[in-house]
């Protein structure tokens, strides 16, 4: 470890910080305002759109119509995008003439993307045209992020509304949210960053792919593309998907440590500014900043593990003449170094993106281990665009019932009372996850047909299944790569993973939402536990820690933590 690597980490946190309360006063009049920013110049556009859909934009809807409308959305595209993979072959802009993918792929890709989790199974560069990745999977990145920053407002609306008692218990109009998510916010700033993105080297054209001989006489391929335009997006969107396999780790799609700073600040960038929008929408801005606090004591405590462990000498090669005191540098790019990869691994987990400049299948166990649990604490700490607020609000729900049971009393959070079913919704919510991911990491750990696609035996393979599952379910993306996963088997069943792990959870999220936006408001007195202070952060820091430790603590230590153990012995397993 070094002053410049702490630096590093440093100077990324203050520049978050810095962007929060901007960007979340953007986003809070762009969602709660009748004339949002530059309406002057972009409320024509939104206007004509909601005229030839069809929508009226100003009818609210409750919690069953705003969940209708984003399932059918999102099947609608899942089914557009499945038929156009299937088709490719037969569109234009396929220079390299490559042909359709696989029915179990293309079932894969289509809900990957329509779910914001943006899983590949596949190498993009020698799988999809360049039509696939403008027209289907980057039409996704917009639209996916927009309508988990949909779910997250409605959520907030819930809990923050004051209506009375004859008023409509609506949570906005998800028609409406999509849209100016869409248009107010994803597309112009990924216009500005596309733009600079390619002033630094990022490819961005529609040119044939390149056959070059090397100085030693091989025949290489260099493979380009439109990846400008779809690296910023998935980036803002906080998808990942790469145009690439190698992904941010590709110099075609992050060439410098200027574009790789950037691109971990685009990650942060909207989850962290929601914090602040809640704030605002709550009419206590000390409530969101102790909600943000939390996300960060996470995300620092989780990228201090991770650079300590990748620090340290790389465990297979133990005993080999190699700089031991360097740290592990397998599976990581030198013009990037240790820091900025643990940084990297530790940001793009911490969000719900698959986004990966290292191979974190090399890193050592104790390094890998943080973006695994980084993912199995629900995708909160900061987590994805919407979902890591509704994620974080739904344990805040959880924490202040504990603090009810503690002193005996009906627990509420912003005034109103959390009573049996916002509960019983809540453990769902929590339940849904850890169902998802073990049931399948179990059914794949004892099956030919799921241990047959590792390439690693022993705990170091456990972690790889249960890190493949963990980010479907939690619609993030990142692959420890070991696992090859384009087989029928993992592409079906990480399919219904990603699927289940999205709507699954989302329905109880809504379903909270409607059931808390018409609640009266009761005055605090003596026995009201504060929501916005440091005393709760803390407890709504140790309930996310011990839920996640209860649940997968067990599974861990037969992967990532028996590796480590074993690889101090000097063994692999």
């Amino acid at each position: 470890m070094t002053i410049n690597g702490w630096l590093q980490i440093a100077v990324y946190f203050l520049v978050i910080l810095a962007l929060t309360r901007p960007l979340g006063t953007y986003l809070y009049r762009v969602f709660e305002e009748r004339d949002p920013p530059f309406s002057r110049v972009l409320g024509p556009v939104e206007r004509l759109h909601y005229r030839l859909c069809g929508v009226d934009p100003g009818v609210e809807q409750g919690w069953k119509a705003y969940l209708t409308a984003l399932f059918l959305f999102s099947v609608a595209g899942i089914l557009v995008t499945y038929a156009l993979l299937r088709a490719q072959h037969l569109l234009p802009l396929n220079p390299q003439r490559l042909g359709p993918l696989p029915p179990h792929l293309a079932f894969n890709t289509a809900i990957s993307f329509a779910t914001n989790t943006n899983w590949q199974s596949y190498a993009g560069e020698g799988t999809m045209s360049y039509l696939s990745q403008m027209a289907a999977l980057a039409w996704h990145n917009f639209t996916s992020a927009a309508a988990g920053l949909g779910v997250a407002l409605a959520l907030a609306r819930g809990l923050t509304r004051r209506l009375g008692p004859e008023a409509p218990k609506t949570l906005g109009n998800f028609w409406v949210d999509l849209t100016r998510g869409t248009l107010y916010v994803f597309l112009p700033v990924s216009l500005l960053v596309a733009l600079f993105l390619a002033s630094q080297g990022v490819v961005q054209n529609f040119s044939p792919y390149l056959t070059l001989t090397t100085l030693e006489g091989h025949r290489q391929t260099i493979a380009l593309g439109p990846v400008a335009s779809q690296e910023a997006i998935k980036m803002l969107g906080i998808n990942g998907g790469g145009f690439f396999n190698a992904n941010s780790a590709h110099p075609f799609e992050n060439p410098t440590p200027l574009t790789n700073f950037l691109e971990m600040v685009l990650i942060f960038a909207i989850p962290a500014a929601l914090t602040y929008t809640f704030g605002r929408m709550a009419r206590d801005q000390k409530q969101g900043w102790a909600i943000f606090a939390a996300m960060a004591f996470l995300f620092l405590a989780g990228v201090s593990t991770a650079y300590w462990a990748e620090s340290k000498p790389n465990m297979a090669l133990h005993g080999l003449p190699v700089a031991a005191d360097q740290g592990n540098w397998e599976g990581k790019e030198v013009r990037f170094g240790i820091a900025s990869s643990a940084l990297f691994a530790t940001i793009t987990t911490d969000a719900s993106c698959g986004a990966v400049n290292g191979m974190h299948d090399s890193f050592n166990p104790l390094g890998g281990l943080v973006p695994l649990v980084n993912i199995q604490l629900g995708e909160l700490i900061f987590g994805g665009v919407g979902a890591g607020l509704y994620g974080m609000l739904v344990f805040v729900l959880l924490s202040v019932f504990i603090a009810g049971l503690m002193v005996g009393r009906t627990p509420e959070y912003l005034g109103k009372k959390i009573e049996a079913r916002e509960i019983k919704l809540t453990m769902l919510y929590v339940l849904i996850f850890p169902l998802l991911i073990l049931g399948f990491s179990a059914w794949s750990a004892v099956s030919p047909y799921g241990v047959s696609s590792l390439n690693n035996a022993g705990p170091h393979g456990l972690s790889e299944i249960l890190y493949a599952y963990s980010s479907g379910a939690g619609n993030n993306g990142s692959a420890f790569a070991g696992l090859n996963a384009n087989t029928p088997w993992w592409d079906v069943t990480l399919g219904i993973t990603m699927f289940l792990g999205r709507f699954w959870m989302i329905l109880p999220v809504l379903a909270v939402a409607g059931s808390m936006v018409g609640k009266k408001i009761v005055p605090p007195s003596a026995g009201t536990f504060p929501t916005n202070g440091a005393t709760f952060t803390v407890l709504l820091v140790g309930v996310i820690v011990i839920v996640g430790a209860l649940t997968f603590f067990p599974a861990l230590t037969l992967g990532p933590i028996v590796e480590h153990f074993v690889g101090l012995e000097g063994r692999l397993y």
